[in-house]
């Protein structure tokens, strides 16, 4: 800092000095606490920043005349430097009152995710963008609240992917790995987006839209069993070259549950519903945790040995319907550049079907009529009549979807059951 001496040239000849700010002091008085307030005239001036000798902190503010001329000159300053009624400049305390409280309104905003170290996903549009494709029954996917959650997970998966051991790129996984999330990756040229289908997160329906937009169906609506391999394009069947520029030019999202639903609705389902799914597993499934099972048609998978089963189960070697969401679309190797939930499903696909240009006309389908809806006293009702260390112990094998995508642990208190 510029030590007090006679006015320079500049001065005298009316022209204005660049201005050497006053040195802090370790206790924030002298120079350091007659900060003069800020006038109206000087708020569209540049900052200028100097760093405290004793805390090394680095603090802006505009330039004041006051400090020109107690840095100039002694004793002939022209005025005497005023505060907004006429009287004398802060004192120290008000100055350290003020850093106190920009410090903690900072620390909230970061908290909050206002303030994003990293590219936060993209803005929805406004509910009334959504009418014309019939979303938004859920509220808007702008709300505030929405937006922090989405800012969460998407610094939660950097975070995560960011370490060593986690692939850059699907051509770093394993050939096993690699064969399943391409083989999960639907490809739409046409409209150029990357689609990873999850089970039991409403694939079905975005099956059929990707073939409405294909030309393969007229309309999402019509009443067709939905054949889950024809007329649909998959990653893996392309080229190296062919897939390398497909993840890095088009646009590509997930859906994704809550990992605990999922695999309830999976299991309802699939052993109560399909009898191709009793027959392959649930006949070994009663065979390999039931006394005297050997003479069961796999209709009668209890939910207990479902869980049992899949703690047993290699995670690589699962059926795609229970198989975690990390393993089937490999969210570090892949950038994808929105997560929508199944929570939000009608907001987040009109969302999409937005962003991707597609036609007007295309919505995302009504749910089926034989649809069972999972509501919470259905959850409740398998989760406090399963033993607790089964789900206890299944929980590390999809652990990352819980984590990574938001999702709070089961709660199976005492105290919640006996609700």
């Amino acid at each position: 800092a510029a030590s007090p001496g006679p006015p320079s040239a500049a001065v005298t000849a009316g022209r204005r000095p660049p201005v050497t700010p006053p040195p802090l002091s370790s206790g924030l008085g002298g120079a350091a606490g007659r900060l003069l307030p800020l006038h109206s005239r000087h708020a569209a001036r540049p900052l200028r920043c100097w760093k405290s000798e004793s805390t090394g902190a680095m603090f802006s503010r505009p330039p004041l005349p006051g400090e020109v001329r107690r840095a100039a000159a002694t004793g002939r300053s022209r005025s005497r430097p005023r505060g907004a009624g006429g009287g004398t400049v802060l004192l120290p305390s008000m100055l350290m009152f003020g850093v106190i409280l920009a410090s903690s309104g900072l620390l909230l905003m970061i908290e909050k995710g206002i303030l994003a170290e990293v590219k936060p996903l993209p803005l929805h549009p406004a509910a009334g963008e959504l009418s014309r494709r019939g979303g938004g029954d859920e509220g808007a996917p702008g709300d505030l609240d929405y937006q922090v959650l989405q800012d969460i997970r998407n610094r939660t998966i950097r975070a995560v992917c960011g370490q060593r051991a986690m692939p850059r790129s699907v051509w770093e996984l394993p050939a096993g790995q690699r064969r399943t999330v391409l083989r999960h990756l639907l490809v739409s040229d046409k409209y150029r987006f990357l689609y990873c289908y999850v089970p039991k997160v409403a694939c079905s329906n975005w099956k059929r839209i990707l073939k409405v937009l294909d030309g393969a169906l007229e309309s999402v609506d019509v009443k067709l069993k939905m054949d889950h391999k024809s007329d649909l394009v998959f990653l893996g069947d392309m080229k190296p070259d062919e897939i390398s520029y497909r993840l890095k030019n088009y646009y590509k999202f997930i859906f994704v549950r809550n990992p605990v639903e999922r695999l309830l609705s999976a299991y309802r389902n699939k052993f109560g519903e399909i009898k191709e799914y009793q027959q392959r597993y649930g006949v070994e499934i009663v065979r390999r945790y039931r006394k005297n099972g050997g003479n069961s048609v796999g209709d009668d998978v209890t939910f207990s040995e479902f869980l049992q089963y899949l703690l047993d189960e290699d995670v690589e070697r699962m059926n795609e319907h229970w198989m975690p969401i990390y393993n089937l679309c490999q969210p570090c190797a892949v950038r994808y550049d929105f997560i929508g939930s199944y929570e939000r499903l009608n907001a987040d696909a009109s969302y999409v079907l937005q962003r991707v240009q597609s036609p007007s006309f295309i919505h995302f389908p009504e749910r089926q009529s034989w649809y069972k809806p999972m509501t919470a006293e259905t959850l409740r009702y398998y989760l406090c009549n399963t033993q607790r260390r089964l789900i206890k112990e299944l929980l590390p094998k999809y652990i990352l979807d819980f984590s990574l995508f938001g999702y709070p642990l089961p709660n199976i208190t005492s105290e919640y059951c006996r609700q």
